[in-house]
C-alpha cells in the first residue's frame, strides 16, 4: 500500500528531514520525492510505502498534519487508492 504526502509552505531548512523522520519513526518507507522551491515557496510530493506502518493511517496523517502546523506548513496525506480515484477520468 502506498500514500501520497504533499507539503506546501515557506521554505526553511529541514523540511524534508523532519517529514522523513516522522515517516521513519513509523516504519513508512519513502519511495519517491520531488520538490521545488519557487523564490521562498516550498512544494514537495512524496510517494511512501505504508504497508509496514506501525500506527493506523489516521494517526500517521495526524502526526504529519501536526508537524506541518508546528512549522507553518500545510502537510496532507492521502491513501493512493483515493488519490487514484480522484484523478481518474
Amino acid at each position: 500500500m502506498r500514500a501520497v504526502v504533499t507539503v506546501v509552505g515557506k521554505d526553511m531548512v529541514g523540511i524534508l528531514a523532519r517529514v522523513a523522520s516522522v515517516c521513519a519513526k513509523n516504519q513508512v518507507n519513502v519511495m519517491d520525492v520531488t520538490q521545488s522551491i519557487l523564490q521562498d515557496l516550498f512544494a514537495m510530493i512524496m510517494v511512501v510505502d505504508i504497508s509496514k506502518c506501525t500506527v493506523p493511517f489516521s494517526q500517521l496523517s495526524d502526526e504529519l498534519t501536526a508537524l506541518g502546523s508546528g512549522m507553518n506548513l500545510k502537510i496532507h496525506v492521502m491513501h493512493e487508492d483515493i488519490f487514484n480515484s480522484m484523478h481518474r477520468i
